[in-house]
């Protein structure tokens, strides 16, 4: 007598329910849950697609190929799963907010645990290359409420696009990230320089990807936060510049209206000696409203 789960042969029509069928005795019952979902739209896609089976051995040496070109420093399947959507969509399920809170985003592959701890006010840019910029705001409650001693971890690309970790020893280690902390009326305000669009790894399967569907591989420029604090849900975000010229096709589908943030250029004397600069500079002020933890 054959196995209960056994369910007939392998036809065309009948794909998908012979093969989760098949699955019947998995000893984890979320696995199987997801491969009857993922088996379900897969075949579908297939009988849709109807592909050749030149186009089936191209599509399994893509994959092939991108996994080949993952290591320690390189996560290729990452990139595949940001460019098309995947990573947002992860990240929008898993960070759905109460009405009023600030809306998170991907983290992205350039963060470092252990950077410093920095005096509010403090300049990240190190090596003082790039146009100057006054970074300002307030960490806030859903009510309103000022969160004092919330931490700041912060972060970008430099005037040319690159993160300190992928120009060692040409950019100071920990050049342009820092760690602050909020004073009792929620406020923070830290230096650095006027950040630039930069591309996405496009020598690999993800950038060929991309080249074939007429994409360019760029992300526009944005500030990197994860802000913490005790009572509240911790939040993963950017803040972007509206005017760059890539900030309505990021890459990797980052960006959302509401981190939206002017970079607005200050040359008045006045303006510059009120806010403690030595010359013009850009001021960027944006708040952030954290939710509280469940």
């Amino acid at each position: 007598m054959p196995d209960t789960h056994e369910s007939g042969y392998f036809t065309e029509d009948t794909s998908a329910e012979v093969v989760i069928a098949r699955n019947a005795k998995a000893p984890d019952a979320r696995l199987a849950e997801v491969m009857a979902v993922i088996t379900r739209h897969l075949h579908a896609a297939v009988k849709e697609i109807e592909p050749t089976q030149e186009e089936w051995f191209n599509a399994i040496m893509f994959l092939t190929k991108t996994g080949q070109m993952c290591n320690d420093w390189r996560q290729e399947f990452i990139l595949l799963s940001d460019v098309t959507g995947v990573s947002m969509l992860v990240d929008a399920i898993n960070n759905r907010k109460p009405s009023g809170a600030s809306e998170s985003t991907v983290l992205g592959p350039f963060h470092v645990a252990d950077a410093p701890e920095l005096p509010l006010g403090s300049d990240i840019c190190l090596d003082q290359k790039g146009e100057p910029m006054l970074v300002k705001g307030r960490i806030l409650s859903t009510d309103g409420t000022p969160i004092a001693n919330a931490k700041i971890d912060v972060w970008q690309a430099n005037d040319e696009g690159f993160y300190d970790v992928q120009q060692k020893g040409i950019q100071p280690d920990f050049n342009l990230r820092g760690v602050f902390r909020t004073n009792e009326r929620g406020e923070y305000w830290f230096k650095g320089v006027k950040p630039k669009f930069y591309p996405i790894p496009d020598d690999g399967t993800v950038g060929n990807l991309l080249k074939g569907l007429g994409r360019h591989p760029f992300r526009p420029a944005h500030l990197h936060y994860i802000i913490s604090a005790d009572g509240f849900e911790t939040l993963t975000t950017h803040i972007f510049d509206p005017d760059d010229p890539y900030i309505h096709s990021d890459a990797v589908f980052g960006v959302k209206q509401s981190l939206m943030a002017k970079f607005e250029p200050i040359n008045s004397g006045k303006d510059i000696a009120a806010e403690g600069m030595s010359g013009p500079f850009f001021r960027v002020e944006h708040d952030f409203v954290l939710a509280p933890a469940r």
